[in-house]
């Protein structure tokens, strides 16, 4: 999660995730190999540095195809393709924060749909972005395929959750 100077941290339950700070910390992880991955999502840091370009609308991909953690039931691993796009506001992800952060989910128990919507919320607490949105896709079990997308802000209602295939969201 982002740093929090002493904050609660108590977990909100509300749609939106609470905005972060509009000012970043010096970067801890950026040129210092020596680190060690995190063990849990609670435990990751994620880091951000200022928007070179806030006056202006543009989009941030990141692409982790090789993503995995383990099934809360099983306990055997689960593999996805994570795609995040957002429009950044004050503050951007640095990147090898994030994969640490994305690294600390290997040994982390947790249905597909809480990962997805985990990462989401964390995301936007980190950067407070203008708008996010995530997929991912993952690996087939017992000939299944799961492939879950959340978004900040989230949808305004349910004709705007309609999926392409004409699936709603309820």
């Amino acid at each position: 999660m982002a740093k929090d100077k002493g904050k609660d941290k108590k977990k909100d339950k509300s749609k939106a995730p609470a905005p972060a700070a509009t000012k970043a910390a010096p970067l801890t992880l950026l040129g210092h190999s020596e680190n060690r991955l995190p063990t849990s999502p609670d435990e990751a840091t994620l880091e951000v540095f200022p928007n070179r370009t806030p006056g202006r609308n543009y989009r941030i991909n990141l692409s982790a195809p090789e993503f995995s953690s383990l099934c809360p039931v099983t306990g055997q691993p689960d593999s996805a393709h994570l795609e995040i796009v957002y429009v950044p506001d004050k503050l951007c992800i640095e990147t090898k924060s994030f994969k640490f952060y994305l690294a600390s989910y290997r040994n982390f128990p947790a249905f597909n749909e809480v990962i997805v919507n985990r990462i989401l919320d964390d995301l936007v607490k980190a950067c407070a972005p203008k708008q996010m949105h995530i997929r991912g896709d993952f690996g087939a079990r017992g000939g299944i395929s799961l492939s879950c997308e959340a978004k900040f802000p989230d949808w305004p209602d349910e004709e705007e959750a309609i999926c392409e295939g004409g699936c709603h969201h309820h």
